[in-house]
């Protein structure tokens, strides 16, 4: 029920971890990924963050080959669920809403690990 409702299946379908974001840092940030494009990379995910209208996974990348993989976003994390009236971007400011005590960290007692793909959209 609160899977059709709150709409979390649409925005899962959609998940992903941006890595870089041409209008928030540049597009040699993006194109620095390039040689990574279609490959593999573990993600860990230690924690949720979740308010009223917004919640998500905190993430943190593994490597490719010998390539530590870093995200020039200043809060890596996947967005599982968006509130009517929110956007998926909004969920970047999670960690501020959770200083101000608006939002609520969980950290997980054993951290998971997916793999994704490296992927431009």
């Amino acid at each position: 029920m609160f899977l059709e409702e709150n709409n979390v299946k649409s925005t899962l379908n959609s998940a992903h971890v941006t890595l870089a974001h041409k209008r928030s840092h540049g597009v040699t940030a993006v194109a620095s990924f390039g040689v990574f494009c279609g490959q593999q990379v573990p993600v860990e995910f230690t924690a949720i963050l979740f308010s009223d209208k917004l919640a998500a996974l905190e993430a943190h990348f593994g490597c490719i080959g010998n390539e530590k993989i870093s995200s020039k976003n200043e809060w890596p994390h996947l967005t599982i669920w968006t509130g009517a009236g929110a956007t998926p971007k909004e969920a970047n400011t999670l960690p501020q809403l959770v200083s101000e005590g608006r939002a609520i960290r969980i950290d997980f007692k054993e951290p998971f690990t997916l793999m994704g793909t490296v992927n431009f959209f």
